[in-house]
């Protein structure tokens, strides 16, 4: 008989590991709480466009889903900053020709549930929302449509159920389980751009547009039909907080002090306002992620973070793979399978929210710092000139399959290799290899 595997969350990283599991044999019974979104449009998710790169790109080549989500993507080479005034920067992300990608989250989940749906050995399950999971047992749950319980046994249980997953939720009720939640004091309305006529981008398409204010800003990418999905960041509270806009008046005197080069092109930015709700971003740390060979978490049900990085799908979908790497390598034991990826994951989990939250204030306020943008164009060209020596922490992350917590360290010495160069005035050194060669020790 085939091993039976729930998975509890059939979002993007969970209908993904149902394909990779499914592939191997396994008899897999996917839930999801909410409505199919296949059949119900309207709710397919979050609007919020997912930026896709090296990372999550590998994980959906290995299911042949990379070039139809590429088909539609629209490549972004770098930030576009807009000042008070209007003036524009451009800060590419890497070097000529790397980009990420701006993808819609509801197509893509349609469309790992298209390709789980055709499995023989995958039976999807919708709204069905978890209510008890006992781990010991291997039974889990669920509350159906209909009011009714049904309670499924398997060999195996893997939590793919976000941020607030009701499989951590039982863990954290197990000894010796460590758990922790941090929110940023900021947080996220949704505004919109639309096409112009005939479907123009009124912005450069393949940007990432920032309007960075310091204490809080505003993005905007690109969608394939034209127009660009924004999103407001900011404090909930306090001079410049989400608590001081409250009419149709103060929306507009805000957006006009703050986004003036924005609000022509942002017609229905009042009635977007009032009706987006403002949601609040959280970081969540645990461990263990796993039980004995029973259960394991995966995606943000093990690794919440904010989306600053545009790595949180990216981080989930390379979950997935190394999941799938460990049971080719260590199948039928479960237990070394479980644990093997918890010691490969747990730290790069870890090291992508740190750099998350990091690159959060870059965004909103060092964009704009003289200081940091001399320090960003050298970078720039250190790695135009020495791409064997020498890596942006961007890159890294962004254009790499290289170990989060890597970047991480990578990232600390070369802002000290970059800082010794401004300190020393010798920019005009940097082309200089015998000069270099004196300076590479600081990153080796």
């Amino acid at each position: 008989m085939k091993e039976r595997i729930t998975i509890i969350g059939g979002g993007l990283s969970g209908s993904l590991l149902a394909i990779y599991l499914a592939k191997r044999g396994f008899e897999i019974n996917l839930f999801e709480r909410r409505p199919d979104m296949r059949k119900n449009k309207v709710s397919a998710g979050r609007s919020i466009n997912l930026a896709l790169s090296v990372r999550g790109l590998k994980a959906l080549e290995k299911v042949g889903l990379d070039k139809e989500i590429m088909s539609d993507a629209i490549p972004m080479y770098g930030r576009m900053m807009h000042s008070v005034s209007g003036e524009l920067s451009f800060q590419p992300y890497g070097k000529e020709g790397q980009a990420i990608n701006s993808v819609s989250r509801g197509r893509l989940n349609m469309q790992l549930l298209e390709l789980a749906d055709a499995f023989s050995n995958i039976n999807l399950h919708f709204q069905a929302k978890c209510v008890d999971v006992d781990i010991e047992n291997g039974i889990a749950r669920f509350e159906m449509e209909d009011g009714s319980i049904k309670t499924v046994q398997s060999d195996r249980i893997i939590g793919t159920d976000g941020a607030y997953a009701a499989t951590r939720g039982r863990l954290q009720t197990t000894d010796r389980f460590n758990y922790s939640q941090q929110y940023l004091h900021v947080g996220y309305k949704e505004l919109s751009i639309p096409a112009g006529e005939g479907g123009k981008f009124l912005m450069n398409k393949n940007d990432l547009h920032i309007w960075p204010r310091g204490a809080f800003m505003m993005i905007a990418l690109p969608n394939p039909s034209g127009d660009f999905t924004c999103t407001l960041f900011m404090p909930f509270d306090g001079e410049t907080g989400f608590d001081r806009i409250k009419t149709p008046e103060d929306v507009m005197q805000f957006f006009n002090t703050y986004f003036p080069d924005a609000v022509p092109l942002m017609p229905t930015l009042v009635e977007d306002y009032f009706n987006n709700p403002t949601s609040s971003l959280v970081t969540v740390k645990c461990f263990p992620w796993v039980k004995s060979d029973k259960l394991a978490l995966a995606g943000d049900a093990a690794h919440a973070i904010v989306p600053f990085f545009g790595q949180g799908m990216n981080c989930s979908f390379e979950d997935v793979m190394v999941l799938d790497e460990c049971v080719e390598k260590y199948y039928p034991n479960w237990t070394q399978v479980f644990a093997e990826y918890q010691q490969l994951r747990k730290p790069n989990a870890d090291a992508i929210a740190d750099l998350a939250i990091q690159n959060y204030y870059e965004m909103a306020d060092k964009v704009g710092d003289k200081h940091f943008l001399h320090k960003k164009f050298i970078e720039h060209e250190l790695a135009e000139l020495y791409p064997d020596k020498f890596k942006s922490q961007y890159e890294l992350v962004s254009f790499s399959t290289m170990p989060y917590a890597y970047a991480l360290a990578q990232g600390k010495k070369n802002d000290t290799l970059l800082e010794k160069i401004i300190a020393e005035k010798a920019e005009e050194k940097i082309t200089d290899a015998a000069y270099m060669e004196q300076l590479w020790h600081l990153i080796a």
